[in-house]
């Protein structure tokens, strides 16, 4: 693979991330009380769908998803003939992982003359996010990205080749979105540097767990409140032993409402033997997933059944949320996790039949090769959740 930035110093420059993240909330507070005030103002909810998406994207603000939700349901409701109002909604249903509604939504944005440019975007996303016609998809994504040379059409293509395995092309596509934005957002810069964790720590064959905490340091030096990035980072400290360490990265984002930083402090805690402090911190992670699941679950699927094979001590209650995953969203990586949930939970029969569905699916990628899938075990590891 491609050797990149050694070190820090070879990063570009970028506005300081508490500063960023001030310039964002106040940004947002505004918007929102724009939007109460002019409701027709034109771009308005626009800019508080990207706003709130960067804080749930980032600072594990998981309240963003009820606004969002909320935001969408009373533009449908007050302007339902305007293509703009259907573009948002489509949005807002993919972030919740309701992807069977932001079709239905890009449709009704389609044939009230949305932009076409806006539309085929959103529908490719969809398209990655289900693991759907991926050839087409990937052959779109190279196109664009070779017309604008934008970070964003960069990383989307990067991620999508990572999925299918070809790592190579994936890291070029990272490298050439780093040196080529021009921008000074913390933001962008931290959301490439954790796209490469990704690729080193859970992704790529023989997994190079050095390599991926130096790009999550990278991600946090740009934006010191990236939880994800601090979620993973700890993941890899807990794995080495250094439960100091992970505790100092999670203690910051305690507070965001994200239920992993909550799984994993209780990881670090049982590590240290701080058992009664360990059992509250695991019945508080599994009451705020049971919360999020009982208003997004679709979003959440995922996520609480690794809790529930990990910590969570509930096998069963595990494969049915990666099933109801799968069933939603049938990607390589919901093919993986429903069988290793399925053999854990004693569902031989039903992991038996994930296998053939797989292979059919995906055994022409790359990505198929290096899966789990490809050599089942009766105890197999998932590879991590990926999620951006």
């Amino acid at each position: 693979m491609i050797g990149m930035a050694a070190s820090s110093t070879d990063l570009p420059q970028a506005t300081a991330g508490e500063l960023a993240v001030l310039n964002l909330q106040s940004s947002l507070q505004r918007a929102w009380e724009v939007l109460r005030r002019w409701p027709d103002r034109p771009g308005t909810v626009e800019r508080i769908l990207e706003e709130e998406r960067l804080r749930a994207q980032f600072l594990g603000d998981v309240t963003t998803l009820d606004r969002l939700a909320s935001l969408a349901s009373e533009q449908c409701r007050s302007r339902p003939e305007s293509a703009s109002t259907h573009l948002v909604a489509a949005q807002v249903a993919s972030i919740l992982h309701r992807f069977t509604d932001a079709k239905a939504h890009l449709a009704d944005a389609e044939a009230r003359g949305a932009p076409v440019a806006h539309a085929r975007r959103a529908l490719l996303a969809i398209k990655q996010a289900l693991g759907e016609d991926l050839s087409k998809v990937l052959v779109a994504r190279r196109q664009m990205a070779a017309a604008s040379a934008g970070l964003q059409d960069l990383v989307s293509l990067g991620a999508l080749l990572a999925e299918l395995g070809e790592f190579e092309e994936a890291e070029r596509s990272y490298a050439k979105a780093l040196q080529q934005y021009r921008d000074v957002s913390p933001f962008a810069f931290a959301w490439l540097c954790f796209q490469l964790g990704l690729l080193w720590g859970e992704i790529v064959p023989g997994t190079q767990l050095g390599r991926a905490a130096n790009w999550y340091e990278r991600a946090i030096q740009y934006l010191p409140g990236y939880t994800r990035a601090r979620v993973h980072l700890a993941e890899i400290y807990l794995s080495r032993g250094d439960l100091e360490g992970a505790e100092a990265l999670l203690a910051p984002v305690v507070g965001s409402g994200d239920p992993e930083v909550i799984w994993r402090l209780a990881q670090v805690m049982e590590g240290q033997a701080r058992l009664g402090e360990a059992e509250v911190q695991r019945n508080a992670a599994r009451s705020a997933f049971e919360n999020l699941l009982a208003k997004h679950a679709l979003a959440f699927a995922d996520h609480a059944a690794e809790f529930y094979l990990s910590s969570g001590g509930d096998p069963k209650r595990a494969c049915d949320l990666a099933q109801l995953n799968l069933a939603n969203r049938p990607t390589l990586r919901a093919f993986e996790l429903a069988y290793v949930a399925a053999i854990r939970s004693g569902e031989e029969g039903f992991a038996s039949e994930l296998l053939p569905r797989a292979r059919t699916k995906f055994a022409s990628t790359n990505g198929f090769a290096h899966s789990l899938l490809a050599r089942p075990t009766s105890s197999p590891v998932p590879r991590g959740n990926g999620r951006d």
